[in-house]
């Protein structure tokens, strides 16, 4: 019988977000999130290897269907068997379609992601964007390729699919680019937030000569249970404080009805408000094709992959059951 290697919650035994494995199955027992160490923390920059390791994971799936009793352990006790009709690939950067991450969704609602495949393991999605290293607290450039999964994770998977309103014309944004400029909001050893920015003089998209004109404030996202706290107007001072020469910067339109919220009785802050709806189309617009707020987005739709003996896989886009799709991504609260 195969050995998998699996990573259930952080200290909890098999049945709260761990992997259960077939009867006789031999288990790694060393390292994993019950001892506190996380792919962010450990994954090499090594997108292809990455790649290729979930492309097995799927074979070796699809080669044990209607064997396996392997299950995945939900927070709420529920288990969902690690089957292939209940894992998707997702593309994590837009403009390098070949970057892609394996995740298994619920299959009593496959809009929720419940797991991720990174180095060789299923993790929750919440362990995947923890880290162990005390180091990373407050906004942190990103850089490294786990770093850049965990802003997937942050931006596609959980304010993407866990905390929009999927049946509301909710805002939601596209995948970033593999080269954007980010900085991940680290507190108390998980990731809560983001944000990105859009370089003066750099396209404003990949079908156009047209350049930013200014640095511009271009997606942010703070976790709902993290709000409130300030972590959005720290990310914005720290975006002004990256640019101390520039006379002006920019704020990515459309914006969302709660980034024009203000406290009550704030007079200025409510001019600032009426002032951004009305004046919008001074700026220069930037809806040119490869623009990241105007494409139509990949990271909304799962995609199936199927074997093939003469490619080894065949990757089939596969949106998700009732997921609307060509909105504007725009920027969250």
């Amino acid at each position: 019988m195969r050995e998998r290697r699996m990573r259930g919650s952080r200290g909890q035994p098999p049945g709260r977000g761990a992997v259960l494995p077939e009867p006789g199955m031999k288990t790694e027992a060393a390292c994993g999130a019950a001892a506190g160490v996380y792919p962010v923390d450990v994954l090499d920059d090594d997108p292809d290897a990455h790649r290729k390791a979930a492309l097995a994971c799927y074979a070796s799936l699809g080669e044990g269907a209607g064997a396996s009793s392997e299950v995945f352990c939900l927070p709420t006790g529920e288990q969902v068997k690690l089957e292939a009709s209940s894992v998707y690939f997702c593309t994590v950067h837009r403009d390098e379609p070949q970057h892609k991450i394996l995740v298994l969704v619920n299959p009593q609602d496959t809009k929720t992601v419940v797991a991720v495949y990174i180095k060789e393991s299923w993790w929750s999605t919440e362990d995947a964007i923890r880290t162990s290293d005390p180091a990373r607290e407050g906004l942190m450039k990103v850089q490294s390729f786990g770093e850049r999964i965990v802003l997937f994770i942050l931006n596609v998977i959980i304010f993407g699919r866990l905390e929009r309103n999927l049946d509301d014309d909710d805002m939601f944004f596209l995948p970033h680019s593999v080269k954007e400029q980010a900085k991940i909001m680290w507190r108390h050893g998980a990731a809560v937030g983001f944000y990105t920015t859009k370089m003066k003089g750099s396209l404003c998209g990949s079908g156009t000569g047209v350049c930013y004109l200014l640095p511009v404030f271009d997606t942010v996202f703070v976790r709902r249970k993290h709000r409130r706290q300030g972590l959005g107007t720290a990310m914005l001072r720290d975006f002004c404080e990256t640019f101390p020469d520039d006379e002006a910067l920019g704020v990515s339109y459309p914006m969302s009805p709660a980034m024009y919220q203000a406290h009550p009785g704030n007079s200025e802050e409510e001019d600032v408000s009426r002032h951004a709806r009305t004046s919008w189309n001074d700026r220069p617009r930037q809806s040119a094709p490869g623009d990241s707020s105007k494409e139509r987005t990949r990271g909304e739709e799962l995609e199936h992959t199927k074997n093939d003996p003469d490619r080894g896989a065949e990757e089939e886009d596969m949106g998700l059951v009732g997921q609307p799709q060509g909105k504007l991504a725009r920027p969250s609260p």
